[in-house]
């Protein structure tokens, strides 16, 4: 099974004819509007596909003729509408840009592999003709990860779409180890595996609409990565087509026969090699979930809460703690807050208890029946500990039930005038707090600096995602007003303050996210002068005429 192009958005997120989860008249746009302190909100919608002119493909006859020869013809593609939904990912900044119909940026042609055999042949064929290749699974990348730059003036690219290359290869139950095709889809892999009674439970956001490839290629961690790993410690082994011919990684459990390779493949982002194949760590089924929230009165506490569960060594699938601006955000904008009698209860309730700006956590809890009790005794414990209020399980299967739904929200905000983008990082627990309060101010004040009206502002709000023994990453999302004379701009005047935040205040500069163009500018900052000349001297090694993934990773 493979996703058909025309029935997703070519400009956005998503099916093409899904609901709208903010359609007008809703409720939330006025707390939106207020909120940002905004007069009105403004119509800005996307511009149609038959209004956007693509640049004239720079391949000629023979050139495609050639491609159909090694793939097929149905699998090579030079529509208009096969080369816009892939000249970009899906960042925010990408969408200003595909929205407005803006694509000087996009590729010759799309072509669909089928083997490791195809992959080479169509590799070997570019390096021949000097074209660029871009490697691209679901394109949901959030940073420019797929964007189809050439890297030379007047250079070709042709964008390899993998997922024709989605089959599930080998299942090993006694290794519990699973082979795939770097192509395949979450829910499709996550269904072939369910079958055998396993699962791989890397559940991203994206997850609905991005790949095994594209998980390892970003260095990417699903939302329940306490329990099942990143995915640098998921990834067993892969086998990769390279310049230089067919790499294959160790796949031994353990070595100390030098650095580890796979560690290499893990955040390469195409730039390396392009990933076909991939062994990955696989676990049964759990028996149970349980997924229940709790109420702090103020981050800082929350914050004790989730290290000290860390530090007990407590079998958690996912620890998620929301700062006060999000969780009121959260519920505000899902229609959870109201004036009618309960809500009007449920405020006392929460003021007699001193929540008066409160922060909510959801503990994630899968495996069998025992270790799920034992794990939620614990943590249970800790929270309250920590001076948490329970709040059951409603709010856990609420966040559960629609913890794909957050990206949905983008494209009607977009086509009223809003922005709205996310970034994130990871630090210690000694810098946590700090580091959060650096990054919050930092985004708030270049929202200020670069309003489009006096009076307008933006929101900021954060979560700590992903947790670990020794720190935490923290997810950011952000909500402002449109510059709509200079979106660019803007963005790339908040982006620039926030990454200068983090590097400055002893934070990495992406925690899951990946680099891919829009964080390259920060890489050889935090790697420093000698870490990333190995990184260049690499890429060198690999990839000497530069044609894999231009621009991405590396400046």
């Amino acid at each position: 099974m493979t996703i058909d192009r025309q029935s997703l958005r070519w400009n956005g997120w998503g099916k093409a004819d899904q609901e709208n989860p903010l359609p007008e008249g809703a409720a939330q746009w006025e707390f939106i509007r207020a909120a940002l302190g905004m007069r009105a909100l403004p119509s800005t919608p996307a511009k149609r596909f038959t209004d956007v002119v693509l640049p004239k493909s720079r391949l000629n006859a023979d050139t495609i003729a050639r491609l159909k020869e090694i793939v097929g013809n149905n699998q090579v593609r030079d529509d208009d509408y096969e080369r816009a939904f892939h000249a970009r990912g899906k960042s925010y900044h990408d969408l200003l840009y595909v929205r407005a119909g803006k694509l000087e940026v996009a590729p010759d042609a799309v072509v669909y592999p089928r083997s490791i055999d195809e992959v080479e042949l169509v590799l070997k064929y570019c390096l021949k003709n000097d074209i660029a290749l871009v490697p691209y699974g679901g394109g949901s990348s959030v940073v420019g990860g797929v964007n189809a730059q050439s890297g030379a003036l007047d250079r070709a690219v042709i964008t390899l779409d993998m997922t024709l290359m989605n089959r599930v290869l080998k299942i090993d139950k006694k290794s519990m180890t699973a082979t795939l095709q770097a192509g395949i889809y979450g829910p499709e892999l996550e269904k072939a595996l369910n079958e055998h009674g396993v699962t791989l439970s890397h559940f991203p956001q994206s997850f609905e609409f991005s790949t095994l490839g594209g998980w390892i290629a970003a260095r990417g961690a699903g939302q329940q990565s306490n329990r099942y790993g990143k995915a640098e410690k998921w990834l067993v082994s892969a086998v990769l087509v390279t310049p230089k011919g067919i790499w294959k990684t160790e796949s031994t459990p353990a070595s100390a026969a030098g650095p580890n390779l796979n560690q290499l493949v893990a955040g390469s982002e195409g730039t390396l090699g392009i990933i076909c194949e991939a062994t990955v760590k696989i676990h049964e089924v759990p028996e149970e979930k349980d997924y229940r929230g709790y109420l702090f009165k103020d981050f800082a506490s929350g914050v004790k809460a989730v290290r000290a569960i860390n530090h007990a060594d407590i079998p958690v699938a996912m620890v998620r703690l929301s700062d006060a601006p999000e969780t009121y955000f959260f519920q505000a904008a899902s229609g959870g807050s109201g004036s009618g009698l309960k809500a009007k209860l449920q405020s006392l309730y929460l003021k007699s208890k001193g929540l008066t700006a409160p922060c909510l956590m959801l503990v994630g809890l899968e495996g069998d029946k025992e270790s799920v009790s034992y794990a939620r005794t614990r943590t249970s414990a800790i929270a309250e500990r920590y001076g948490a209020t329970a709040i059951g399980t409603g709010a856990g299967k609420k966040w559960y039930q629609g913890r794909f739904h957050s990206p949905h929200m983008r494209d009607p905000m977009m086509d009223h005038g809003l922005g709205i983008d996310t970034l994130e990082t990871s630090t210690n627990w000694a810098n946590m707090l700090p580091l959060h309060e650096k990054v919050t101010n930092a985004i708030e004040e270049a929202i200020g600096a670069n309003a489009p009206e006096p009076g307008e502002r933006g929101i900021v709000m954060a979560h700590v995602s992903h947790s670990y023994p020794d720190g935490a990453s923290l997810y950011f999302t952000f909500l402002f007003p449109r510059k709509l004379d200079d979106e660019v701009g803007q963005w790339l005047a908040i982006k620039r303050a926030a990454s200068d935040a983090i590097l400055a205040g002893g934070g990495t500069i992406s925690h899951h996210h990946g680099v891919g163009t829009d964080h390259a500018p920060w890489l050889a900052e935090e790697k420093g002068p000698q870490g990333y000349q190995l990184l260049k001297t690499l890429k060198a090694e690999c990839d000497p005429d530069g044609i894999l993934n231009p621009g991405k990773l590396l400046t």
